[in-house]
């Protein structure tokens, strides 16, 4: 897999990032994990091998694919 980096918000470098799996399109993404029992409470069909990360919207809007 390649990764080709979009973008960031994060002043510091750090997450949260976007990312383009050139071979394919995909979209990965870069966050905080989310931790708390009562929020991942409420995710449905989580698998285990699947994380749930923390987006802010603007880093979407500014950077997610339009197509």
């Amino acid at each position: 897999m390649t990764l080709r980096f979009i973008g960031t918000t994060s002043e510091d470098g750090n997450c949260p990032t976007l990312y383009e799996v050139v071979e394919t399109g995909d979209i990965v993404v870069q966050g905080d994990q989310l931790t708390n029992p009562e929020d991942l409470a409420q995710l449905r069909n989580v698998g285990p091998h699947e994380t749930s990360v923390v987006i802010p919207r603007a880093l979407l809007t500014r950077f997610a694919p339009k197509e």
